[in-house]
Formats: C-alpha cells, structure tokens, sequence
C-alpha cells in the first residue's frame, strides 16, 4: 500500500476542515500529503479558455493550505494544481494515476435543492474513488 494522501482543497473554510484533518491523520500515520487544488477552465468552446482563478489566488490558496497542514503537524507535505472542466473527475483521476491511498477532504454547506441542483464534489469523489475517501466537518 502506498501511503499517500491526497487533500482537494479551494480555500473555503470547509476546504480548511479537510486540510486540517488531513494533517491529522499524515502526521499521526507517517503519510505524504499532497494538498490539491483543481483551477476550473470556463469557455474555450469558440473562444478563449479562461480559469477561474489567477495564478496568484492558487498561490495563496496552496500556500495557506500547506500553512495550516504545517502547524497541524504534518512534515511531509508537497502542493499542486491542476487545470480541469470539473472538479471531481479531476480529482479521481490524479488520485488513481498517481498512487493515493486515501482522500481527504471537507465538504459545504449545501442542503436539500442546493445539493440536487448543484451537486456535492466531496459526495462524487466518495462514490467514485479507487481509494479510501474520508468527508471531514
């Protein structure tokens, strides 16, 4: 078993919840973790693809995720950011190509209609994933 653990974040205090967690368990078990950020490409159909974060607000993002993953404890820790149409594939695939043992990430907000419309990325990599996937609040 490889001991990996992958951590999506976008900088939300949920997404937090999950890098905190994620520290938790990489320092207590001795795991590599890779905090994971995934910069949503909008258009591109006819015109330009544009992301939704600058490379600047993914610094940040990252920086302040690995920030926090550090005073959680975690030592091993290594960041990176993809650029994808959705979130959750892209999460899935990383994680399977790359050898990820578990999965950790935080989950919204979101209720009843929200969760139906707009769907979960948290509830999406847990039914879909290779690997252990665990929902931190």
């Amino acid at each position: 078993m490889t001991k990996k653990i992958l951590c999506p974040t976008d900088g939300t205090d949920h997404g937090t919840v999950g890098v905190i967690h994620a520290a938790e368990v990489a320092k207590a078990a001795g795991f590599h973790l890779t905090i994971f950020t995934v910069n949503i490409a909008l258009g591109g159909l006819r015109g330009p693809t544009t992301r939704q974060w600058t490379a600047e607000e993914v610094a940040k993002v990252l920086a302040d995720a690995e920030a926090t993953a550090r005073r959680g404890g975690a030592t091993d820790i290594g960041t990176i950011d993809v650029l994808a149409r959705e979130a959750a594939p892209a999460i899935i695939t990383y994680s399977e190509q790359n050898g990820y043992s578990h999965i950790i990430m935080g989950t919204g907000d979101k209720h009843d209609l929200k969760r139906i419309v707009l769907g979960s990325v948290a509830a999406e990599v847990a039914i879909r994933a290779h690997c252990t996937v665990t929902i931190a609040r």
